[in-house]
């Protein structure tokens, strides 16, 4: 069962979602939030898997709210649901650590897929929100920020990963979660942990959003 928040200052938007996502079998509304505040606090309580996050939000809003929770309650997984498709959110609620950028004007069964590729973890992005993604690590402007020494180092990572975790980032990259990987690479899903936690690890990326980050800034699809 997957525990489902729902954070907007929209009560029609609270409504409208909690109506339909009440219907899936699998899917647990816990709570809901009307600010960035309320979330946090609701999250610390309720302890959710999956928070569906409005940006434009009173008091602390949708990216700082993500932040946040990412650091206070890691394991909890952030879909931005938001009607904003532009760098100035984009990059930076993926950068706090959504797992997730997905528009308003989704239909509800893309919702509810989306929402269960997510709590099984994998990364879902709006077309528009990919695109704004891959722009910007192959710009000049993405590119000046691995020049130099910063290139360098980010090259002396990326070498320090294992054959099979240079694989495994691979899938990550292609939206794959742990299951998946097994199956493509014959192995356990434990073992799909293991290189995770390793590879997360020597990239020094907080988590596997990151990591796919990582692997399209640097080619590694």
């Amino acid at each position: 069962m997957i525990r489902l928040l729902i954070a907007d200052d929209h009560a029609m938007v609270r409504w409208g979602l909690q109506v339909f996502l009440a219907t899936q079998p699998d899917i647990e509304m816990v709570g809901e939030a009307a600010n960035g505040e309320e979330a946090l606090e609701t999250a610390k309580h309720l302890n959710p898997d999956v928070v569906l996050m409005d940006l434009n939000m009173p008091i602390l809003n949708g990216i700082d709210t993500t932040a946040r929770l990412k650091k206070e309650q890691p394991h909890i997984k952030v879909i931005v649901l938001t009607s904003f498709i532009d760098y100035g959110h984009v990059l930076p609620a993926i950068r706090a650590g959504a797992r997730g950028y997905l528009l308003k004007d989704i239909e509800p069964e893309d919702l509810v897929a989306a929402i269960r590729r997510v709590y099984e973890g994998q990364v879902e992005l709006h077309p528009d929100a990919a695109g704004l993604l891959m722009t910007h690590v192959t710009s000049p402007a993405g590119a000046d920020e691995t020049s130099g020494s910063g290139h360098q180092e980010e090259s002396v990572e990326l070498d320090k990963l294992t054959r099979r975790e240079q694989e495994v980032l691979q899938l990550i990259a292609s939206g794959m979660n742990n299951r998946e990987i097994s199956e493509a690479l014959y192995i356990t899903e434990k073992t799909v942990k293991t290189h995770v936690s390793h590879l997360l690890d020597k990239l020094g990326v907080a988590d596997r959003t990151q990591a796919a980050i990582y692997a399209l800034k640097h080619g590694i699809v």
